[in-house]
C-alpha cells in the first residue's frame, strides 16, 4: 500500500511540474524540453540501481568467502569482473542519458 501511495505522489508531482510547459504559448529562446527532466531521473535511477547491485555483489561475495575461505581468491576475481561490467553499463547509461538530456535543450 505504501508503494501505491508513493507512485501516486510521484505521478502528481510529474503532472504539477508539467503544468508550466503546457501553459506556454510559444517556445522562447530559453526553453527546456522534458527530455532534460527525463534524463536526470534516468541518471538518478541508474545510480541507485548500480548502488544496489554493488551492495548485493559485495555482500554475497563476503558471505561466500566467510563460508568457504579456501575459494576466496576465485570469488574475489569473479566479484571484480562482475563489478567492472556493472560499472561499465552504469557509466554508459549515464553518458547516454546526459547526451539525451542536453540534445534537446536550447538555451
Amino acid at each position: 500500500m505504501k508503494m501505491l501511495n508513493l507512485l501516486g505522489l510521484v505521478a502528481v508531482v510529474f503532472l504539477l511540474s508539467a503544468l508550466p510547459a503546457f501553459a506556454a504559448d510559444a517556445p522562447t529562446s530559453s526553453t527546456l524540453s522534458g527530455s532534460g527532466i527525463a534524463a536526470g531521473l534516468g541518471m538518478g535511477l541508474t545510480i541507485i540501481g548500480a548502488g544496489i547491485g554493488f551492495g548485493r555483489i559485495g555482500g554475497s561475495a563476503l558471505e561466500s568467502m566467510a563460508r568457504q575461505p579456501e575459494v576466496a581468491p576465485r570469488i574475489q576475481t569473479a566479484m571484480l569482473i562482475i563489478a567492472a561490467m556493472l560499472e561499465g553499463a552504469t557509466l554508459a547509461s549515464v553518458v547516454f542519458l546526459f547526451v539525451i538530456g542536453l540534445a534537446k535543450a536550447s538555451f
